[in-house]
């Protein structure tokens, strides 16, 4: 038998109620802000990414799925989704709107990774990003909405966690520092870490192998490294927090895994987990649209993985509403009472009323069976008597309370009894 690719799932029907309800919070949200929705496409050319992510991170040299397709085009499975997003922006002349431009979208996301808990090969993603602006109050809003989009959700116990990286005048002297100090340490280290010395400094912070997080934690802090604008942005970024009321804590260890942030990272995380913990994060990308062929455009963004939101909810036992199911079921008894029933079921939902007319030759306990199985509120049933008549019994499944209804009257009445 065939079975789903190593690193995938089936989100199935029973699941749905999950992913509805975080795409819903998501959007309303979304909206209280003023972001519009954006779909890009699952593949891009493959130069967007190696351009954007960089050429030193384990996304693009261990986790993208690259390949030529039939016109002899290097193309890729988007690994993540800001740089088809600030593609979109530049393609369409976003830069001519009032900035910032606010943007979110829902994206497949795709990655050739180690499938751990929440995170798989392909996973889902809910993102925002704001274009154009790189005032700290901005920084502080998208934290803000990222903060009420959890508790929205009804998380609880969370934590956000934010540092600065600085930027391209003052990140140069910083990254030396850095690599001197690690160059003391480089027979203590991983073999990866071994290359991020050589390839990518900054990401030698965000080792998960223990013996590299002690080396980590007494490394030269990028804070203390800030060239005046930076250290005054990330000033203005704590001070509206603290005016939002929002409580953050500073790791001078957050780098995040992408090479285009600059100045502000932030993740957030569920206070009592692990490793591998984080929920959502995000940060500034000031750089990013000139890379890619833009003027200097600043820019913030945040994005987080549904499945691991989901599994936040079960673990912390929060109801999720369930979907709106069909509350009539047609029981049909005969050719004559099917043909009825159809008609009847045809009728109910151009009322707006979801039904689900039997199908088969089953009993009429069989078919009853089948209306408590779905949840059905009530039964009508139907069969050759009926027809003759003009008429319906219309059972309420709770109570197994039953009446005679004339088919005429059958609509009123079916909808009268939702309502209550």
């Amino acid at each position: 038998m065939y079975q789903a690719p190593r690193g995938t799932i089936d989100i199935l029907p029973d699941e749905q109620n999950y992913w509805r309800y975080v795409e819903q919070k998501a959007a309303g949200v979304c909206r209280l802000y003023g972001y519009q929705r954006i779909d890009t496409p699952a593949f891009e050319e493959t130069g967007l990414f190696t351009r954007s992510v960089g050429q030193g991170t384990d996304i693009v040299e261990k986790e993208m799925y690259t390949f030529k397709d039939k016109g002899d085009n290097l193309i890729t499975l988007r690994p993540e989704g800001t740089a088809p997003v600030c593609r979109a922006y530049l393609e369409h002349g976003m830069s001519n709107l009032p900035q910032p431009v606010k943007l979110f979208y829902f994206a497949d996301i795709f990655r050739y990774e180690r499938p751990q808990a929440g995170r798989l090969r392909q996973h889902h993603q809910f993102g925002c990003e704001a274009i154009g602006e790189s005032d700290p109050s901005l920084d502080a809003e998208v934290i803000d909405m990222a903060w009420r989009f959890f508790a929205s959700l009804g998380l609880r116990n969370l934590s956000l966690v934010l540092n600065s990286i600085g930027c391209r005048q003052c990140r140069p002297d910083y990254i030396r520092t850095l690599k001197d100090y690690y160059v003391k340490h480089a027979p203590e280290l991983c073999p990866d870490c071994s290359t991020r010395l050589e390839r990518n400094t900054l990401r030698l912070l965000d080792c998960k192998k223990p013996s590299c997080q002690k080396i980590a934690d007494a490394a030269p802090r990028s804070a203390d490294h800030l060239c005046p604008d930076c250290a005054a942005h990330f000033a203005g970024l704590q001070k509206y927090l603290q005016t939002l009321a929002i409580p953050y804590a500073i790791n001078h260890r957050l780098v995040r895994g992408l090479d285009y942030y600059t100045r502000t990272v932030f993740e957030i995380q569920p206070e009592d987990a692990g490793g591998q913990s984080t929920i959502g994060g995000g940060g500034r990308y000031d750089d990013l649209i000139e890379e890619l062929g833009g003027r200097p455009t600043p820019a913030i963004g945040f994005a987080t993985g549904i499945e691991r939101i989901i599994l936040n909810l079960k673990k912390q036992s929060i109801a999720v509403p369930p979907l709106p199911i069909p509350r009539v079921y047609i029981a049909c008894l005969g050719e004559a009472a099917r043909e009825a029933g159809i008609r009847l079921g045809a009728d109910l939902r151009k009322a707006g009323t979801g039904v689900i007319v039997a199908a088969g030759s089953r009993s009429l306990k069989a078919q009853l069976r089948q209306a408590n199985s779905l949840a059905a509120q009530f039964a009508v049933i139907l069969g050759e008597e009926e027809v003759r008549a003009g008429t319906a019994a219309v059972r309420n499944m709770a109570t197994s309370e039953q009446q005679a209804v004339s088919l005429g009257e059958l609509l009123s009445v079916i909808l009268n009894e939702q309502g209550d």
